[in-house]
């Protein structure tokens, strides 16, 4: 019982930490181009994020038995794979660098399993095709190829679409211009924090359903519930309302309390950017991020709409780039899956060596 509590409020810290940690997706480029205040952003940031946590599952579902094979999961590896993707997302906050928390997640998930399983490889869904749904699900179609897509499309279209706008608006006085997109602007970002909420907030919710699915399938603790917690019980593999509201309220918590660092690199050190080049990027990102929530993907939102900002940043010209920044992005985006599925198979061996797991 206790166990189960604890699995679940880590899962709520990962969430919070995600809320704080991502924020600077959705609202940098609306603070660097001064179309809002910071706590206007945020406050618009938290609403949309609220919003789109509540709007779907499909992700959810695709972490929660997707991609590791639930027989050898238990609820300390979930806390192990938690606990992995918490220390990667702290340190690259800290450092005020921009990465994946979907990624530091997954990579928990799978190093944590994997120390489960005493290195049997197979516990982790390569690629698998799902008859019921006449689709590939598993690590490579839905964590992998997404991955390196998912920026080089943000990239492309970012760069396709700002140059459609210069084109169709180089008769139009740039003090028009700025003043109508400084109101769109605005639309853009409450759609690219709605977007942002339907993904990575349903990937905590995905990791509390296995929480409750695994202790419920593995062990008699939901035998001895007080009548006051069966509300916990899940009779089989669905994302419950109640975990969709406190997975949902926790991000929007998370988001509210901000994400300077990585703001400041996200808004200000990439590219010098104008309400015009902020829509451009927020839509285009919002757009990709939410095609990836209808098919399920768990997408970055990072590497997204870092991809956007680049491409709308290169339509400019291409030093308008600052490159140097982007190649430590980079850098850690490759880096996260597997330092933070080392860390979470550490933990879980130490557990195992110490007779706790």
């Amino acid at each position: 019982m206790l166990l189960i509590l604890t699995v679940v409020l880590i899962a709520l810290a990962f969430e919070y930490v995600n809320g704080f940690h991502d924020t600077a997706n959705a609202i940098a480029t609306s603070v660097s181009t001064r179309v809002m205040t910071p706590r206007q952003a945020i406050l618009l940031s938290t609403v949309f994020n609220l919003l789109g946590a509540l709007a779907g599952t499909a992700v959810a579902k695709t972490i929660g038995k997707g991609l590791v094979d639930t027989n050898f999961i238990t609820l300390n590896t979930i806390m192990c794979a938690l606990l992995g993707g918490i220390t990667w997302n702290l340190f690259t906050w800290w450092i005020g660098l921009p990465s994946s928390s979907s990624h530091a997640l997954i990579g928990g998930l799978c190093g944590a399993a994997l120390a489960s399983a005493h290195g049997n490889w197979s516990v982790l869904h390569w690629a698998v095709f799902d008859e019921k749904k006449h689709e590939w699900t598993g690590l490579w179609p839905k964590v992998v190829a997404p991955m390196m897509i998912a920026p080089l499309t943000g990239l492309i279209v970012g760069f396709l679409i700002m140059g459609l706008l210069m084109f169709f608006l180089r008769s139009v006085r740039p003090v028009t211009v700025t003043r109508v997109f400084g109101k769109s602007q605005l639309l853009s970002a409450a759609w690219m924090s709605f977007s942002h909420g339907t993904n990575d907030a349903q990937k905590t919710m995905g990791i509390i359903e296995l929480t409750l699915f695994t202790a419920k399938t593995k062990t008699e603790s939901f035998n001895n519930l007080p009548t006051w917690l069966h509300f916990l019980h899940t009779p089989r593999f669905d994302i419950a309302l109640w975990v969709k509201l406190v997975c949902a309220l926790t991000m929007a918590a998370g988001t509210a309390a901000g994400g300077w660092r990585i703001i400041r690199t996200m808004g200000h050190h990439m590219v010098k950017m104008q309400p015009i080049h902020g829509f451009a990027a927020q839509t285009t990102a919002a757009a990709i991020i939410e095609a990836g929530t209808h098919w399920g993907i768990p997408l970055s939102t990072t590497h997204v709409i870092s991809g956007s900002i680049m491409g709308v940043g290169a339509s400019k010209r291409l030093n308008a780039v600052k490159w140097g920044i982007v190649g430590r992005m980079v850098w850690a985006w490759v880096l996260t899956i597997p330092i933070t599925a080392v860390v979470a198979y550490t933990l879980l061996r130490i557990l195992h060596s110490a007779g706790l797991a």
